[in-house]
C-alpha cells in the first residue's frame, strides 16, 4: 500500500480528531496534506504543527492572522474562508478528502473534490441528503470513489463486500435509540439540552448528538444509504439495537443476513475508508464474544420519534424535499441547543417547513443552494414564533 495524502475538512471536530488519531498510528502510510476548521484556531494550529500539514484553512476569516502568524515559522501555508477550502481540495497533492464538516456547509467543497476525481471519505451525511442524486451523478461522471465513514454505512459497505454482487433484499440500519429510548413521550417533551446531549453509547459533536436523540440522525442515514447503495427507501429498515455492537446488516433474498460488528468506535470506519481495500491494525478495544451477553433488537416508536416518518415522507417525495427537511432540522437543532425551543419543537418546525415549501422535482445544484437558504429563513421565522410562545 502506497502512502496516501489526506485532506481533513473539519479537523477540529469529533471525526477530524479521531481521523488524526488513526493517522498517528500509521505515519508510514498516511500523510496530512490539508486541515480545515471553522473557528477552533488554537486546536487547528496544534494539529497542523504536530502532523506537519502542508496547508490549513481557517474558515472564520477574522482568525486568519492568528493562525498565519503561528504557522509561518513552520512553513505551513495558511488560507481563510470557505472558498479556499473548495479551491484546495482539488490539489494534485491530495488523494483522499475526509468530509467531516458539520451539516450543509460540507456540500460545496465535497462537490469540488468529486469533480476533481478525489476519493471521498464521506462523514458528512447531509451532502447526500440534500443533493444525493446530483453528487452521485457527478461521482460517476468524474470517476470519484465515495467511501462511507458513518459507522452504519461503513458496516453496510463491508457487508456488501461479501455478497458476490447479490441484490439487496433489505438493509437493517441499526440505531442505539439515543438517550430517550425508554422515556415516555410526555417526559421527552420536557427534555432539556443537557439530557439530550447525554448519549448512552457514542461520543459525538453536539449537533449529531441531538439528531440521535430525535432520531433524525437515523433518518438522514436512511437517505444517505438510499444514494450510496442504490436501494429504495422501502428496503431500508431501522432497528433499535441498544448495545451498538452490530453497526448494520444486509439481508438477502434467501433470508441470510450478514452483519458487521465492533465496539462503538468511529476510528474503525475512518481507518477502513483511508486504507480501503486493505485492513490495518488499530489500537482499539476488540470484541470478546464470551463477555457480550445478550444482544437486543426492537422496532423504533415513530410516535415518540416523528423524525423517522418525516424522513420517509421526504424520501418518497424526492426532489428538493430532503434538502428542505435537512435545512429546517439544522436551524431547529441550533435553536434547541441555544435553549430557545423545546425538544419536540424541532420536528414540528421541520414538518411545517416541509408542508409549506416550494417543491422542485428535479432541482439543479444552484436550486439546492437556494432551497437551503429559503428554508433556513422560513425556519428562523418559525423559531422566533415558537420561542415567543414559550416565553409567555
Amino acid at each position: 500500500m502506497e502512502k496516501r495524502r489526506i485532506a481533513i475538512l473539519g479537523s477540529t471536530g469529533s471525526i477530524g480528531r479521531q481521523a488524526l488519531d488513526v493517522i498517528s498510528q500509521h505515519r508510514d502510510l498516511f500523510e496530512v496534506e490539508l486541515l480545515t476548521a471553522n473557528n477552533s484556531s488554537e486546536l487547528l494550529i496544534r494539529q497542523a504543527i504536530e502532523f506537519d500539514a502542508n496547508a490549513v484553512v481557517i474558515c472564520n476569516e477574522e482568525k486568519y492572522s492568528e493562525v498565519a502568524e503561528a504557522l509561518e515559522p513552520h512553513y505551513i501555508k495558511t488560507f481563510a474562508g470557505m472558498q479556499s477550502v473548495c479551491d484546495l481540495v482539488t490539489s494534485d497533492n491530495i488523494d483522499i478528502v475526509l468530509t467531516s464538516m458539520v451539516g450543509f456547509s460540507g456540500l460545496a467543497s465535497t462537490v469540488d473534490a468529486v469533480k476533481a476525481g478525489k476519493t471521498i471519505a464521506l462523514a458528512n451525511k447531509e451532502t447526500l441528503v440534500a443533493a444525493g442524486k446530483i453528487v452521485m451523478g457527478l461521482a460517476e461522471k468524474h470517476n470519484a470513489r465515495i467511501l462511507p465513514v458513518d459507522s452504519e454505512h461503513s458496516a453496510i459497505f463491508q457487508c456488501l463486500m461479501g455478497s458476490a454482487g447479490a441484490p439487496i433484499e433489505k438493509i437493517h440500519l441499526t440505531a442505539s435509540g439515543g438517550p430517550f429510548r425508554t422515556w415516555k413521550r410526555e417526559d421527552i417533551a420536557k427534555a432539556t439540552r443537557a439530557q439530550a446531549l447525554n448519549h448512552p453509547n457514542w461520543s459525538m459533536g453536539s449537533k449529531i448528538t441531538i439528531d440521535s436523540a430525535t432520531m433524525m440522525n437515523k433518518g438522514l442515514e436512511i437517505i444517505e444509504a438510499r444514494w450510496l447503495f442504490g436501494t429504495p427507501g422501502e428496503k431500508i429498515q431501522v432497528v433499535i439495537h441498544t448495545e451498538s455492537l452490530i453497526h448494520s446488516m444486509i439481508e438477502y433474498a434467501d433470508g441470510s443476513v450478514i452483519a458487521q460488528m465492533g465496539h462503538p468506535d468511529m476510528r474503525e470506519a475512518i481507518q477502513f475508508a483511508f486504507s480501503y481495500p486493505f485492513r490495518l491494525s488499530l489500537d482499539n478495544r476488540k470484541l470478546n464474544f464470551a463477555e457480550l451477553g445478550n444482544l437486543s433488537f426492537f422496532a423504533p416508536d415513530k410516535e415518540k420519534f416523528p423524525a423517522l416518518s418525516l424522513t420517509y415522507e421526504a424520501l418518497e417525495k424526492g426532489g428538493n424535499m430532503p434538502c428542505i427537511m435537512n435545512a429546517a432540522n439544522e436551524a431547529a437543532v441550533a435553536a434547541f441547543l441555544r435553549e430557545e425551543i423545546g425538544f419536540y419543537d424541532i420536528t414540528d418546525i421541520v414538518g411545517e417547513c416541509m408542508a409549506g415549501a416550494d417543491f422542485a422535482a428535479d432541482p439543479s445544484l444552484d436550486e439546492i443552494f437556494e432551497t437551503n437558504e429559503l428554508t433556513l429563513a422560513r425556519a428562523a421565522e418559525l423559531i422566533r414564533k415558537t420561542a415567543g410562545r414559550r416565553s409567555l
